[in-house]
């Protein structure tokens, strides 16, 4: 057995191996492949943002008896809208990942104690899913515990509550999800909250609320970290100016090369590098190529245009004609496909503005109905670091692509969370709605 081989079976490496494999340049012909093995045997890959347990919720009504991800989850029944499932234990394995954030989402639509119970439920479900495939999965909640886990060649399983929505306005229920084992939440999802803009809602509070900032501030006290995946630009602007711990996108791109407004301005890119966070890309197509951004936004007009109950459309009140002309029109413009070279263009622009500390993947994986090709599922990360070493990555800056920065930054969200509970108590703010404008006599 030679030194690598050692290395990849998890067994001790010499300093000096460890520092050769981060320093080694690219080269032609190598095999990147090799490369990309020796950098995750030794760093994590850890995915922002996966949605597994909405799916097995939506699909399989939390019955996890129902599917069994030992096996290769494209061949299960129940496709929705003709899209098979992402995520499996053989595909994470192939795709060496080494932690997974996976999302307690819950529609926008539900809120209240309703909206408390839901997402205490994906957490109950997402705890159960790990301990169900416990021989490959083990619940994480600081950095360290990752990196145990993923020494034990297990993989760290992770919780993100995608949604401000999902606390009804109640710093008390924020601290009890912590308790639970969410360790971010976004601050919206597509709808703004009553205390923050969503980045796909008309704006009505300038970015955050006082309420708003409170939160953020009780979120660095406990030490969860903030996502600002979802929100507005004035959102973002507010969260960093207020957050004394690096933040988080667990699943943006770059608005730069994909004008979408879930995507992060090169402005924002470099207050977040001063912030110390870290931007993770997402893989949805409309995200990740501007041509697909538009395709989408001409398909919305035509759905529109034939069929939009009550009031407009040619074809109101006949859906199969409708159907029919969005067949004909597709096929007379089919959508334009993203591609794995197009996610690895976001992550080179994100390195490029904010630097390759505060960039990483964070793939929503069976959040979306399509994926980038080559980028089809969790087996498919190393495609995607190879093709950043193509041109030219090291495997320093791979390795903080993977898992190292957000490592570093739960990490520093940790150390503030220490400092600032012996500072300040819990807070007792309360959510106020604000005072309803008289109307006119």
């Amino acid at each position: 057995m030679n030194l690598i081989e050692s290395a990849c079976k998890g067994l001790a490496v010499p300093g000096l191996l460890a520092c050769l494999v981060f320093a080694a340049p690219a080269s032609a012909g190598e095999d990147y492949a090799a490369r990309v093995h020796r950098v995750l045997n030794q760093t994590p890959l850890i995915d922002g943002h996966n949605d597994l347990p909405w799916e097995i919720r939506d699909r399989f009504k939390n019955d996890l008896s129902a599917v069994d991800l030992h096996q290769d989850t494209r061949t299960l029944p129940f496709p929705k809208n003709g899209a098979a499932l992402m995520t499996d234990l053989p595909r994470l394995r192939k795709g060496e990942v080494g932690g997974q954030f996976w999302s307690v989402w819950i529609p926008t639509s539900v809120t209240g104690p309703l909206a408390v119970q839901m997402t205490a439920e994906q957490i109950d479900l997402t705890k159960r899913m790990t301990q169900r495939y416990a021989a490959d999965m083990e619940m994480a909640y600081t950095a360290a515990d990752i990196r145990r886990i993923h020494q034990a060649h297990k993989i760290a399983s992770l919780i993100g509550i995608e949604g401000g929505h999902q606390i009804n306005n109640s710093l008390s229920v924020l601290r009890q999800m912590y308790d639970l084992g969410a360790r971010y939440m976004t601050l919206t999802h597509t709808s703004n909250t009553d205390w923050a803009d969503s980045a796909t809602d008309s704006p009505v509070h300038q970015g955050l609320t006082p309420f708003g900032e409170q939160l953020v501030a009780e979120m660095n006290r406990l030490g969860m970290l903030v996502d600002l995946s979802h929100v507005s630009p004035q959102t973002m602007q507010k969260a960093l100016a207020v957050s004394q711990a690096p933040v988080m996108y667990s699943h943006s791109s770059a608005r730069a090369l994909a004008d979408h407004p879930r995507n992060v301005p090169d402005d924002i890119l470099r207050a977040v590098a001063a912030n110390g966070g870290v931007v993770m890309v997402n893989f949805a197509p409309g995200y990740v190529s501007e041509a697909r951004r538009l395709w989408d936004a001409d398909e919305a007009a035509e759905k529109t245009r034939y069929n939009s109950p009550p009031y407009v459309g040619l074809y109101i009140g006949q859906p199969e004609k409708a159907a029919e002309a969005l067949a004909a029109w597709k096929k007379t413009h089919p959508a334009p496909h993203a591609t794995l070279k197009e996610v690895a263009d976001h992550v080179e622009h994100i390195a490029q503005i904010a630097g390759h500390d505060h960039v990483g993947l964070g793939s929503d994986f069976d959040g979306i109905d399509e994926t980038p090709i080559g980028l089809e599922g969790v087996d498919c990360y190393p495609a995607l670091l190879s093709e950043l070493m193509r041109r030219g990555w090291g495997d320093s800056d791979i390795a903080k692509l993977a898992g190292d920065n957000v490592l570093r930054v739960m990490a520093a969200v940790e150390k503030t969370a220490a400092k600032l509970q012996k500072e300040r108590p819990a807070s007792a703010a309360v959510f106020q709605p604000a005072p309803s404008t008289p109307s006119s006599p």
